[in-house]
């Protein structure tokens, strides 16, 4: 299938494209100048904003955000690993906020890879590099010791795959890790939070201190969404980030402690021969 343009105003346009995963759709932001939405077979990916890569719309995404703001003292260059690249909207960001950073990416659809490099270029000097690989295969090939911070994104078809839900998988994740690293990663689900829980209880087995930060709807299980983790085996910032997620447009509650513990009682811990996929969103999830 042939790439479609769309005209949607202001002299932008929509612009179609089948990459590995489905249908890409890149989407202008008809009230924000240079900013894009992707979407594959019409599930919400990423939003960039070309003229200020530091503006994150997606909440889970701003959440993603304030963990790598506080991982390290501010304006300090970190060593990042993204499992899930999309757009690229955390791999933009980081650039943006810590010049000099080193980025790696494991994005195995190298033609969503070739549409966004080609439509939404990533800024100057951002040093990255994105590998056609699979997240668990890429981690592999890390150096040991060598990230400040794991970010796990990854998604198949709006699921994620079992292979980087398994406690196994966090082995990896804290081989690449140096000492005071965290990892962070995007879960989603929906009441009962069968799947959450379970991936919570996994990060507390392999990390120090865990968080999870999540809208307060999510929490009380009256819909689908995306609870985001923060694990390290160092402290971490709480109140900051509770203050952040707060200041949020939507704000979010942080999960720590006792809280946290009772939210996972009774989950058990996920390891390879167990693991599943991420639930699949409901019908109506994305306006379909």
């Amino acid at each position: 299938m042939a790439r479609i343009r769309q005209r949607r105003g202001r002299g932008k346009e929509t612009v179609e494209e089948p990459v590995d995963g489905g249908l890409a759709r890149l989407v202008p932001d008809l009230y924000r100048a240079g900013s894009w939405e992707l979407l594959i077979d019409g599930a919400p990916q990423s939003h960039v904003d070309l003229a200020d890569p530091a503006h994150l719309v997606f909440e889970y995404q701003r959440r993603l955000g304030h963990f790598a703001d506080l991982a390290q003292p501010p304006g300090r260059p970190m060593s990042v690993v993204h499992l899930g690249g999309g757009a690229l909207s955390l791999v933009r960001y980081i650039a943006v906020t810590r010049p000099r950073s080193e980025q790696q990416v494991a994005e195995p659809d190298a033609r969503l890879t070739a549409l966004v490099r080609r439509e939404l270029p990533l800024p100057r000097a951002a040093r990255v590099r994105i590998r056609p690989s699979d997240a668990r295969e890429m981690l592999r090939k890390i150096p040991e010791g060598w990230a400040d911070l794991v970010i796990a994104d990854v998604f198949d078809r709006a699921r994620t795959p079992a292979h980087v839900t398994s406690a196994e998988f966090l082995d990896e994740v804290r081989r690449a890790l140096r000492p005071g690293g965290s990892y962070a990663a995007n879960v989603a689900d929906g009441p009962p939070f069968g799947y959450l829980r379970g991936q919570l209880a996994t990060a507390v087995s392999r990390f120090a201190e865990v968080v999870l930060t999540a809208e307060p709807a999510v929490l009380r299980g009256r819909r689908y969404g995306n609870g985001v983790l923060w694990a390290s085996d160092r402290a971490l910032p709480l109140v900051d980030l509770g203050h952040r997620c707060a200041a949020d447009p939507s704000p979010a509650r942080v999960l720590a402690g006792r809280e946290l513990t009772d939210f996972v009682a009774g989950a058990a811990v996920v390891g390879d021969a167990t693991a599943v996929a991420s639930p699949p969103p409901p019908p109506g999830t994305f306006g379909d």
